[in-house]
């Protein structure tokens, strides 16, 4: 006869801390497998472990090739309702930009570029600036860097940068001779590695650092027409960047500072905040300038092209989990809004297929269906299946038998065009070359000559520090093309190398002074100590 339910039984009660399996069930027990004896062996039947251990398993989506360490927050970008002084409609319709005062829900994501997940964040690297805004006609992924411009003007040579900038496929170590390999083979880089190489190279975190577009842009007003325009963010606590000394001497405390920093003046209550501002240019060729507006090899300058001032945005909530909101949100160069469009930038015609590419390896088919993807408006397309698919994008009313369009029945419909549809002009052969006004290293002299001295000197010795270990043939080119952009920027390079010493190794962090050192360091300094 049975004795009734144990008063065991109790103790299994579910309450709202109860930890289950993903199907639900509560766990009893998570100390201890099940096993024959408590020495073991185990048995194949322990569902809540193999489901707890394979989950494990998986627990990483494939790294991003680039931008792979990253940081990000949530806020909002508030809109001046003008550019400059003028209406904002004049020159675009995008519908987050009308109103003075309107918000639009933003998350950022912030990172470096050629490194690993948890590499040091005081790497010599360029950094990204992605915003992605929640705006009420969908999503507007504004995906750019730090610095104003980039190494290479044509998208068919990313792969090979990137190649070069990362590590050895040999060695798996970082290598300055490969990165002036391509940089000094490729001549239209030299205004970057200017930048690079400076203290402008490492920005002392996240908060202080500029972000720009890089890309041009167009925008298109009511009417239909378009101007070029190119998107720079300005940090208002002030922009502030690191000598290599100064990175050293923090990297050997903190890996992961810059991620620090904006965690914890967020929880703080002090909200970082950076100032939209836009440069606008006429859509054509404009023959009168020495460089090409689509090169993005290149700043616009400031005295012919305004910086016309068309928002700020405030970044007030930390994620509440890294891996669902920072390391799977999805950015991509082709997510334009109403009023936003491209430009032939050949740069951005290339992200604008590899970054939504990118994307659909990482995390798959659906990854827009992820809350820190979506937009936070309707969605209604004929879209379906694929990996992790786990709703459908269906209107209210629509016939689910139809999913294609056209349809008489009861299928969904396309929208109304607001605004005058633009239309640009395009004729010429089709042809494999380069732009013609390239001015490769003008604007690296101009750079440098805008450096204050401290920035002069860090980025002479780090170029010295990098190049002084690269074959001869490298150094003579680098040579060549500082003199070409500035007589002293030149002399002050050739003098340095002309001094340097040559037994070190190009295998080390760019612009590091002694991590070629570094092993034999270690076995120098280390303790002695027996096995145990």
């Amino acid at each position: 006869m049975s004795e009734g339910p144990s008063n065991n039984n109790k103790l299994n009660e579910e309450q709202e801390d109860t930890l289950t399996n993903r199907q639900g069930h509560p766990v009893t027990n998570n100390q201890n497998l099940r096993t024959v004896g408590n020495r073991g062996p185990a048995v194949l039947e322990n569902y809540d472990f193999l489901e707890k251990i394979s989950h494990f398993d998986r627990e990483r989506v494939p790294e991003r090739v680039v931008h792979a360490r990253g940081a990000g927050a949530h806020g909002y970008f508030e809109a001046y309702g003008t550019a400059g002084d003028e209406p904002v409609s004049k020159y675009t319709r995008a519908k987050l930009f009308q109103e003075k005062g309107k918000q639009t829900p933003v998350f950022v994501r912030f990172s470096s570029v050629i490194h690993g997940g948890h590499s040091p964040e005081t790497l010599r690297d360029p950094r990204g600036f992605a915003v992605k805004f929640y705006t009420e006609d969908g999503n507007w992924d504004l995906v750019g860097n730090n610095l104003k411009i980039f190494f290479i003007r044509d998208a068919i040579k990313f792969p090979d940068m990137i190649h070069a900038f990362k590590p050895d496929p040999i060695t798996n170590i970082q290598d300055g001779e490969r990165f002036f390999d391509f940089c000094a083979s490729s001549p239209e880089s030299f205004h970057m590695v200017t930048f690079v190489y400076s203290p402008w190279g490492i920005p002392a975190n996240y908060r202080m650092m500029q972000g720009s577009g890089v890309n041009t842009y167009k925008w298109v007003n009511q009417d239909g027409v378009a101007v070029l325009v190119k998107y720079h963010w300005e940090p208002k606590q002030g922009i502030k960047n690191l000598t290599q000394q100064q990175a050293s001497e923090i990297q050997g405390t903190s890996f992961n500072h810059a991620t620090q920093d904006l965690h914890d003046a967020i929880k703080d209550g002090d909200y970082p905040e950076w100032e939209l501002i836009v440069q606008i240019m006429s859509d054509d060729e404009h023959p009168e300038l020495d460089f090409d507006p689509l090169d993005d090899t290149k700043l616009w300058p400031e005295d012919q092209f305004p910086w016309l001032p068309v928002g700020k945005m405030i970044l007030n909530k930390n994620p509440e989990d890294y891996f669902t909101e920072v390391e799977q949100v999805a950015f991509g160069t082709g997510v334009l809004v109403d009023g936003l469009d491209f430009s032939d930038d050949k740069m951005l015609q290339g992200r604008t297929f590899s970054y939504s590419d990118t994307q659909r390896h990482r995390v798959g088919a659906n990854y827009l269906q992820l809350p820190i993807n979506s937009p936070k408006k309707r969605v209604a397309t004929n879209q379906s299946g694929g990996q992790m698919q786990y709703k459908l994008d269906r209107a209210p009313g629509q016939n689910p038998h139809i999913n294609y369009e056209p349809s008489i029945l009861g299928g969904l419909k396309e929208a109304v065009q607001d605004g005058i549809e633009y239309t640009p002009y395009i004729k010429g052969n089709l042809v494999r070359e380069s732009i013609d006004r390239q001015s490769n290293t003008k604007q690296a002299g101009e750079t440098y000559r805008n450096f204050e001295e401290w920035e002069r000197a860090d980025l002479i010795s780090n170029l010295v520090s990098d190049l002084s270990n690269c074959d001869q043939r490298i150094q003579d080119k680098m040579m060549a093309l500082a003199e070409e952009a500035d007589e002293e920027y030149g002399r002050r390079l050739r003098e340095g190398l002309a001094q340097a010493s040559k037994t070190g190794s190009s295998q080390k962090p760019l612009g590091n002074r002694d991590g070629d050192k570094a092993p034999e360091k270690a076995v120098k300094k280390g303790h002695d100590a027996d096995p145990y």
